[in-house]
């Protein structure tokens, strides 16, 4: 059963990924709901303060916005989503946001108003739009991992997201548990798959999206490395799922391309359902955010 949410005016998105920043308005009326004026835009990560907030508020303005606006802003951590200040500092991405008040420099640059704003963590925002309307709809315990550079995670029981308690990981974030001691992004990332293969084979390949199509190819070596990989990855997310009594992981990022070969690999006890559009989803379930129904996503300050 869908959420029912109304709103006289549509809620203006940000989605910030580590190469982008996409746009759009979001209207809703009872269960139904409307993504206008989606715009991608190019993103450098590794640009000063100034010039990524001009990015960001130049990507803002391209959606018209009028006085009395509701922003929502969906960002990865780490992130104090409460005051809106970056605290990305040693991530290889975002570094130059490190204490940057995006909420002030934005409300300035659009501008509106400081109040108008809310921070959504992007894992949390793409789960909250797959409970509203997809994957996970209708589910009262979902989980959300994302597989991309890294490992994000999300979990969300009765519409609210949980980032603490025993049923979770710390801060709801997978990529901070460890498999005997070794970090779960150094068994299971691009990174980690590039270096498994490159151990077996003396070969390197560009990552996940090469390791697959040899996998597809008959090569026994790439398609040991995934099934390593991802199985380690499911063993550690049964054993978290079991706690948290999900009944649906859905499953985002840039590896879902390689869906058919990971998920006989991560074998999980619960459906696993890959979403190919996460932008859609974080623009949605930003916005849900923004409506003040999850006004911080469940995160708190200190949120990594």
């Amino acid at each position: 059963m869908q959420p029912t949410v109304s709103a006289s005016h549509p809620v203006r998105v940000l989605e910030i990924g580590g190469s982008h920043v996409t746009a759009g308005s979001v209207e809703f009326t009872g269960t139904d709901h409307r993504i206008l004026d989606r715009q991608r835009h190019p993103l450098d990560p590794a640009q000063d303060a100034h010039t990524i907030v001009d990015a960001l508020a130049e990507a803002a303005k391209r959606l018209v916005p009028s006085p009395g606006d509701r922003w929502a802003v969906a960002v990865p951590g780490p992130f104090d989503y409460v005051a809106g200040v970056s605290l990305h500092e040693g991530v290889s991405k975002f570094d130059q946001l490190h204490g940057a008040n995006l909420r002030e420099a934005l409300a300035a640059a659009i501008p509106a108003e400081p109040s108008a704003f809310t921070f959504v963590n992007d894992a949390d925002a793409f789960l909250l739009g797959e409970w509203v309307d997809g994957a996970a709809s209708g589910t009262r315990r979902a989980v959300a991992i994302t597989l991309g550079t890294g490992i994000g995670s999300s979990w969300l029981a009765d519409g609210e997201i949980v980032s603490t308690g025993p049923d979770v990981p710390l801060d709801g974030e997978i990529h901070f548990c460890d498999v005997n001691g070794v970090p779960i992004e150094d068994l299971v990332s691009d990174r980690a798959l590039v270096r498994g293969y490159l151990a077996r084979t003396g070969t390197t390949v560009d990552g996940m999206r090469e390791l697959a199509a040899r996998a597809r190819g008959g090569d026994r070596d790439a398609h040991e490395v995934i099934d390593t990989a991802f199985g380690i990855l499911g063993r550690l997310l049964t054993e978290w799922l079991g706690r948290f009594g999900a009944e649906v992981v859905v499953v985002g990022g840039s590896m879902t391309g390689a869906w058919d070969l990971i998920e006989p690999a991560l074998a999980l006890p619960v459906p696993a359902r890959p979403v190919s559009d996460t932008e859609r989803s974080a623009l949605l379930g930003a916005a849900f955010a923004g409506l003040g129904s999850r006004p911080d996503a469940g995160r708190d300050a200190t949120t990594v």
